[in-house]
């Protein structure tokens, strides 16, 4: 594994029942995995990791919030979804940065993050990977 930039710190986050119920709910699922002690995440709940990242644990793409798209979300498992009462070690960093033409005309930037979850006996669990498009301000075409 390559990596253009620094590594963002590691930080934990712990797999609480009732986010997951409320997540599971949240999409309108009656899934009954979803449910109880020993519960799994739905597959996008990882996503919800980032509200409990410290300020230096999210990788820096550097396109500025007011030109920022989400393009895509990917997330690839390892091993069985994590469970209530797991307790993961989750990193991040920008894996790839490119550009595009856009269709209007003007340069797309292009930025992917993957976030690797490894679980507390340090296997790695799951990976996402997102991306990030930084459209051209207005005014920047010609």
């Amino acid at each position: 594994m390559t990596s253009l930039e620094k590594k963002a710190e590691s930080y934990e986050f712990v797999v609480e029942r009732g986010a997951v119920r409320a997540f599971a709910q949240a999409m309108q699922s009656d899934n009954l995995a979803y449910e109880g002690e020993n519960a799994i995440v739905p597959p996008a709940f990882l996503i919800t990791a980032w509200r409990w990242a410290p300020d230096d644990g999210r990788a820096q793409h550097g396109i500025p919030r007011a030109r920022l798209l989400h393009g895509e979300q990917e997330f690839v498992f390892h091993t069985d979804p994590p469970r209530v009462g797991d307790v993961l070690t989750v990193q991040e960093w920008v894996s790839d940065r490119f550009e595009k033409a856009g269709k209007r005309g003007g340069v797309m930037e292009f930025v992917i993050v993957t976030t690797e979850f490894r679980n507390q006996t340090g296997a790695a669990v799951a990976e996402m990977r997102s991306t990030f498009i930084g459209r051209e301000a207005k005014g920047d075409q010609e």
